[in-house]
C-alpha cells in the first residue's frame, strides 16, 4: 500500500523524522512530498526542503520524495495510485485542524487519512519555532 506523508517541511524537523521513519515501517511505500500552502510563506526554497527530504530519507528504502504545487492533494493522491495520507499530530490542536481536511480528502477522492502521534520529546518542536531559533543562531534542545 502507498502512503503520502504531505507537508511543507520548511524546514524539516526532527518530528518529521520521526513521523517518516515510523510511516515507513507500516506502509509498503510512503512517497514524502512538500505541498504548496497558502496560508504560509515560504522560508526556505523548494529544492532546498526537497533535498533535506532525502538526506532524512537516505536509509528509508521504501521513501520516496517529491514535489506537488499546483492542485489538491487528492489530486496527486489520484495521479499516484494513493490511498492513505500520514498524519503526524502533536496535540488536539492538530486534530482539530486536520480532522476537516481528512473528511474532506475522504469525501472527495476516498483518501483515509492515518494519525501518527508524535514523539512527546521534539513534539513542542515546529518548523516556524525552528527557523524563529535558528534567526537567533539557536538550536532548540
Amino acid at each position: 500500500m502507498r502512503a503520502l506523508f504531505p507537508g511543507s517541511f520548511d524546514p524539516v524537523t526532527q518530528g518529521h523524522q520521526d513521523v517518516l521513519r515510523r510511516a515507513a515501517l507500516l506502509f509498503d511505500e510512503v512517497v514524502v512530498c512538500v505541498m504548496f500552502n497558502a496560508n504560509k510563506t515560504g522560508r526556505f526554497p523548494i529544492t532546498e526542503r526537497l533535498d533535506r527530504l532525502r538526506a532524512a530519507a537516505t536509509d528509508l528504502s521504501n521513501v520516496t520524495v517529491d514535489s506537488h504545487t499546483g492542485g489538491l492533494l487528492v489530486d496527486y493522491c489520484r495521479r499516484g495510485g494513493i490511498d492513505v495520507v500520514i498524519r503526524g499530530v502533536r496535540s488536539a490542536a492538530d486534530l482539530d485542524y486536520e480532522i476537516p481536511m481528512a473528511r474532506m480528502n475522504h469525501e472527495l477522492a476516498e483518501v483515509e487519512t492515518f494519525f501518527i502521534t508524535a514523539d512527546p520529546a521534539p513534539a513542542h518542536v515546529s518548523s516556524t519555532l525552528v527557523t524563529a531559533m535558528s534567526q537567533q543562531d539557536r538550536v532548540p534542545e
